[in-house]
């Protein structure tokens, strides 16, 4: 996937994820210790500030992305009810694709 691809991906499925409600059953839960609504939150700010840089994450960014990406991969079997598996599937896909954008490469 070239940059320019991955950026309107990345848009798109950041505009869906603006537009889902938080699941309210899983609002104050901590399946392995991971706090659902910070988890959440901390994705949402950096691919946030992956598009508004133009698809450039700076190191610090990637390594908390790559970290939430772990730990989405920890909860994601925990997690049930009706919205929050595919809520939390598709705030793993952004930051899978994020995370993959190479350091620093904005797109022109």
């Amino acid at each position: 996937m070239d940059e320019a691809e991955r950026l309107r991906n990345v848009s798109r499925l950041w505009e869906e994820h603006r537009r889902a409600a938080f699941p309210a059953d899983v609002r104050g839960a901590e399946p392995s210790g991971i706090d659902l609504v910070l988890l959440d939150a901390t994705v949402a700010g950096c691919v946030s500030g992956w598009l508004d840089g133009g698809g450039s994450l700076d190191a610090e960014r990637g390594r908390i992305l790559r970290d939430a990406v772990r730990d989405l991969d920890r909860v994601l079997p925990e997690i049930t009810g009706d919205d929050a598996p595919r809520y939390f599937r598709h705030l793993r896909r952004l930051a899978v694709l994020v995370s993959a954008a190479p350091p620093g490469a904005a797109v022109r």
